[in-house]
């Protein structure tokens, strides 16, 4: 399944067309890492790894939900590492988010947002490269907090916390353009 999921890796990010010179070189940067085989997919891979995360959008699109990383104590949007068993990147940014996030039934648009490259801790210092989606969650949708956060909030894209992760905050306008995009919504 392993294999599934770095060919998927590739198509995604070869057919991306990033939206601006810093996320074209951050996807240069990860096809590179990724030409090292299905092990550039998993914590393992020393030189770093592709991790997949997702800004959830409400249903109204006038608020994003965040969640008070507990390691970082930071707010940031939901996600982390791909499993063996995600069948796509899009698959593993969607489960991340449902697991954090506690809401069943997230619509998430298979065209990445962003993509960042980030220095972690995972096994002593690594690089996550971060390929960024956007979900819609299901109107009336009750978010739970997860065993890796403080608390998780809804907050309008003019009115963020003070104590973002880099890179969150750019992030709402590419979410909300794929919100807008209502052919890419399914029917309410």
């Amino acid at each position: 399944m392993l294999d599934a999921l770095h060919s998927d890796a590739v198509a995604v990010l070869t057919a991306w067309q990033p939206p601006t010179p810093r996320a074209a070189e951050a996807r240069d940067r990860t096809l590179r890492l990724l030409a090292d085989g299905p092990v550039a997919m998993t914590r393992a891979h020393r030189p770093g790894h592709i991790t997949a995360s997702t800004l959830v959008v409400d249903a109204t699109g006038s608020r994003v939900l965040l969640c008070l990383h507990g390691k970082f104590r930071r707010w940031a949007q939901l996600g982390g590492h791909c499993e063996p068993t995600d069948p796509t990147l899009a698959g593993a940014a969607l489960r991340e988010a449902t697991e954090e996030s506690g809401i069943d039934g997230l619509w998430l648009d298979p065209v990445p947002i962003d993509l960042d490259i980030h220095s972690v801790s995972c096994h002593g210092g690594s690089l996550h490269h971060d390929v960024r989606f956007a979900a819609v969650a299901p109107p009336g949708a009750v978010e739970r907090v997860s065993a890796e956060s403080i608390r998780l909030g809804w907050f309008p894209p003019d009115g963020l916390p003070g104590e973002l992760l880099d890179a969150t905050e750019q992030l709402v306008a590419p979410a909300l353009a794929a919100f807008r995009r209502s052919a890419l919504r399914p029917a309410p």
